[in-house]
């Protein structure tokens, strides 16, 4: 896993709203019932203010028929690379 060096990376929803519900028409809406959230929950992903966890992985993966680890490895990118842009480098520990 590659962590894009000039430029933030893709947010997991909006990847979820730009290649999957844009192309195919479904409302979040649609999607929020189908999956059994409230509506709510998905827009908060989709507008990056909620992450994927594991629960939500899977039921975006049933849905979309796409591995589970599609939507994980999005999530961990977009952490890491904001872990990255606030951290302080530690030295190697001495033993």
């Amino acid at each position: 896993m590659i962590l894009p060096t000039h430029r933030k990376p893709t947010h997991p929803g909006e990847m979820l709203w730009e290649e999957f519900l844009k192309p195919l028409n479904i409302s979040q809406k649609k999607l929020a019932t189908h999956l059994g959230w409230t509506t709510a929950r998905l827009n908060e992903i989709i507008h990056g203010k909620r992450g994927i966890t594991a629960e939500s992985a899977f039921a975006l993966a049933d849905a979309f028929e796409v591995a589970p680890e599609f939507w994980l490895s999005l999530q961990v990118v977009w952490d890491l690379w904001h872990a990255a842009q606030n951290r302080k480098i530690i030295a190697p520990l001495a033993y």
